[in-house]
């Protein structure tokens, strides 16, 4: 490794906002850190180029975006450092989506917003769910994983015969955090819905967690969700939602 390089890198001014920006765990649009680097979009794709040379920084695809977020962890550890001893701290990512759909909503074909992120989360802390092999972006499920949603009634080795991949990380436009995608995802939302956890709304692509859902997240995964965390869309709002979309 060319720490050399590595720390040139991180020490251009523009380049050093922009890392710490994604400091938080969220991914942003080349766009969105140019504004924030105060630089051109242009002079954004540069540096950019520079950060993932020197695998600083990861990009993914999300339909016509491209998202940017921190290659790993050791990177964010090494910047946290930094900021200690520098005696500063960075700013929070705030997100401004509106409740009921950052919430819960479908994505394509698979489940988005806070309570899919946080599905995913607990997903990888039972140990269900790895980084797979395929690709950078890749899911895979564990033994574990598979057996467990095998007994729940999701047929894994059918998904991974399906002609697309298996699992990927999908960033959340609201969360900036990923959740899953591929043909895992699109199951475990087929899934949800066919045991009525979730609700969908006739025009809009937000969902509803109900109480039966509430009880069997709680009892199939351990995830406990706060009355905040899936919010119900206001009646006048269906048709508005699936314009934000």
């Amino acid at each position: 490794m060319d720490a050399a390089g590595m720390a040139a890198a991180i020490g251009d001014p523009a380049r050093a906002k922009m890392l710490y920006c994604l400091v938080d765990g969220r991914a942003r649009t080349s766009t969105e850190l140019a504004t924030i680097a105060d630089v051109s979009p242009s002079t954004a794709s540069v540096h950019l180029a520079r950060l993932r040379k020197h695998r600083l920084v990861k990009v993914l695809s999300s339909g016509r975006h491209r998202y940017y977020s921190l290659q790993s962890i050791e990177v964010a550890r090494a910047l946290e450092a930094l900021t200690v001893a520098a005696g500063g701290a960075g700013d929070i990512f705030v997100p401004n989506t509106p409740s009921h759909l950052r919430s819960a909503r479908i994505c394509y074909d698979h489940m988005a917003g806070h309570t899919a992120v946080l599905l995913r989360e607990r997903l990888e802390s039972l140990e269900w769910l790895c980084a797979g092999s395929e690709r950078e972006d890749a899911y895979d499920l564990t033994p574990a994983g598979a057996k467990a949603l095998t007994a729940m009634g999701i047929e894994i080795d059918a998904l991974r015969l399906r002609r697309r991949r298996f699992a990927y990380a999908c960033v959340d436009w609201s969360e900036r955090r990923a959740h899953v995608a591929g043909a895992l995802g699109d199951a475990l939302l087929r899934f949800a819905l066919r045991q009525k956890w979730f609700e969908r709304y006739l025009d809009s692509r937000a969902l509803r967690v109900t109480q039966l859902g509430r009880r069997q997240l709680q009892a199939q995964f351990g995830l406990q969700l706060s009355s905040a965390t899936a919010v119900e869309v206001p009646p006048a709002a269906t048709t508005a939602c699936s314009r934000q979309l």
